[in-house]
């Protein structure tokens, strides 16, 4: 039989095989519950991809929209109010339009009570929108010849101004209508030559795809000025988007491409890169070394010295948390970012130096209370769980996501280059992809000066027709200079 002693020993290293074996278990069972509330978000992320608006519209319980805010949550039971739709006259037809007065005059010329003759006493004016289809017509270029009468041998012929492409069909008109369908309004090229074709103009979809390749060399010289005033700019906004390119050496169609943004203030620039590596990003900012502005994307950490983080997407993180139902430590969390912007929409006037200090005395303790709060709320919390990751971003950003407060020129996140960015998703819906990588770059260019353009207040395509007008006879840097969005003189 066996002592005392030793089925004590037993017992013991048994319990503590099941002690331990249960901890396992529970870990176990942790990581699944973890791994099924990963899944059950991604679904949700995915429906309201594929079928809704972005989560950031559509939840009702969250207190107030990043950038949209319109009250500051003071308590939890307060409730946003709904503001009624306000009803006002139409506004009114522009001014600058051209008018075409259709008069009408009563039928009936003497009053029915007593047979007088009726007077002019007024007249009611409506007016409406005519629209009038696109008008396609042929310029011709009739240049004059001198012959000299006597020696017969000299002829002098009448110089015409150089085009943007030359010995083509294609006026500056028509360049810059093709070039704000496709890559302002999102208009694919073959959307184009159907609609050219029920004008009677055959123009196939690849000659307007030379023609924006063309047009993208020609405009190359305006993007390398506008590229050097980035670059004097204190600060710079970068985000980057996929991009599939069929014809891509050493890569599959169906692999992915990028597109980067890079956003100083007025100026907006794309540029295209068959990867979305460190050695990608560090080419594309080349060596700038003030401030850069992203979303945390570890590629950016080495490019510059100083950089700012993103709260719209710390905030994105914690609205997911509430997009897979009611959690008290995330609606803590938007509710307390809610505070901040509505600080920012507050001092949006303000002058760097006042609002620097608006940003020290009223943010700086709201930015401690969040501290505070995603320190305790990371004990315990699951890694990998969305809530955990969430604070997980928070915590590894806290340093770029505080620098904003120290300089009143800074801003409170990355949505200057998302909004540039947009205009390229949503062309890229209707485009899907581009053919080769000389289209890519094309693209690239004339995104990137036609989101310049529209941030100067300008109308796209009457900048780009008088561009691909003057370019091709401007000769000097100072002549280029002239045809900047900031410089240019349009009607």
């Amino acid at each position: 039989m066996k002592s005392a002693q030793k089925l004590q020993q037993e017992n013991a290293k048994l319990r503590a095989e099941i002690k331990q074996q249960s901890k396992v278990y529970e870990q176990t069972l942790k990581d699944k519950n973890t791994y099924i509330q990963n899944l059950e978000a991604a679904l949700i992320d995915l429906k309201k991809y594929r079928f809704g608006s972005s989560s950031e519209k559509q939840n009702n319980a969250q207190t107030a929209l990043f950038n949209e805010a319109e009250v500051l949550t003071e308590t939890k039971a307060k409730k946003a109010k709904v503001k009624k739709k306000k009803s006002g006259k139409r506004k009114p037809l522009p001014k600058t339009l051209e008018r075409e007065d259709k008069v009408y005059k009563p039928e009936q010329t003497t009053c029915p009570h007593d047979g007088a003759k009726l007077i002019y006493a007024g007249e009611e004016v409506s007016e409406q929108l005519k629209f009038i289809p696109a008008h396609i017509k042929v310029i011709r270029h009739i240049r004059h010849k001198l012959a000299c009468p006597q020696c017969k041998q000299h002829i002098a012929t009448a110089p015409k101004p150089a085009d943007p492409i030359p010995k083509s069909i294609a006026s500056p008109e028509l360049l810059s209508y093709i070039t704000v369908s496709k890559y302002a309004d999102g208009l694919p090229l073959y959307r184009l030559s159907q609609m050219f074709k029920r004008l009677d103009i055959s123009i196939s979809r690849t000659n307007m795809a030379d023609w924006m390749i063309r047009c993208s060399t020609l405009i190359q010289p305006l993007v390398n000025l506008l590229e050097d005033k980035l670059f004097d700019k204190p600060f710079i906004h970068m985000d980057e988007t996929t991009v599939q390119v069929l014809k891509e050496p050493g890569k599959k169609p169906s692999s992915k491409s990028y597109m980067w943004v890079r956003r100083g203030q007025d100026i907006i620039l794309f540029d295209y890169s068959s990867s979305r590596s460190t050695k990608a990003a560090e080419k594309i900012i080349k060596g700038y070394a003030k401030t850069l502005i992203t979303d945390g994307y570890g590629v950016y950490d080495t490019l510059t010295n100083k950089q700012l983080g993103c709260w719209a997407h710390a905030r994105r993180y914690f609205i997911k948390v509430l997009d897979n139902g009611e959690h008290a430590g995330a609606r803590k969390m938007v509710e307390l970012i809610a505070e901040l912007y509505q600080i920012e929409k507050q001092i949006k006037d303000d002058p760097p130096d006042k609002k620097k200090i608006s940003r020290q005395d009223k943010s700086k303790p709201i930015l401690a209370k969040i501290k505070a709060l995603n320190d305790e709320q990371l004990i315990g919390c699951a890694p990998k769980s969305i809530f955990g990751k969430a604070l997980g971003y928070l915590h590894n950003q806290w340093p770029k996501l505080i620098g904003y407060i120290e300089n009143g020129h800074y801003p409170i996140d990355n949505n200057p280059a998302e909004n540039a960015i947009r205009p390229f998703v949503v062309g890229r819906k209707n485009w899907l992809f581009a053919n080769t990588q000389k289209g890519a770059k094309a693209s690239a260019n004339l995104y990137g000066l036609i989101e310049t353009v529209k941030a100067h207040g300008l109308n796209p395509e009457k900048y780009l027709t008088e561009i691909y007008r003057q370019l091709p006879n401007a000769k000097t840097v100072e002549q280029i200079e002239q045809l900047l969005p900031e410089n240019i003189q349009l009607d």
